[in-house]
């Protein structure tokens, strides 16, 4: 698989948001508020959790592996997807917190 850039990852990831929008708007009769979808990351966060329990052998439940990747990769999702609703630079703030965090740490 090809490696993923930040430009692609923010331009299919609000092609995608656009589409659940319009399922937003069929169902609901609005889109999700930027607080919504921060809710909703909230939720697939503490999926991650979950998942990981599994994993780890301490919540025993079924499709463990494959639901923790997807909950994850869709986590990946919900940031890029807020960060650009809020205008914030994904790419930046990553970069941003590496290097400080590098710097606070040691390389």
């Amino acid at each position: 698989m090809a490696s993923l850039n930040f430009e692609e990852l923010k331009e299919r990831s609000l092609k995608i948001r656009a589409r659940y929008h319009e399922l937003e708007l069929t169902h609901h009769g609005s889109e999700w508020t930027i607080e919504e979808d921060a809710l909703a990351f909230l939720t697939d966060a503490g999926l991650v959790a979950r998942n990981v329990m599994s994993q780890q052998g301490r919540w025993p439940k079924a499709n463990t592996e494959e639901e923790l990747k997807h909950k994850i990769g869709e986590s990946v999702w919900w940031l890029t997807v807020l960060a650009e609703r809020m205008n914030i630079n994904i790419e930046e703030v990553t970069e941003e917190f590496l290097t400080k965090t590098e710097g606070s740490v040691g390389n």
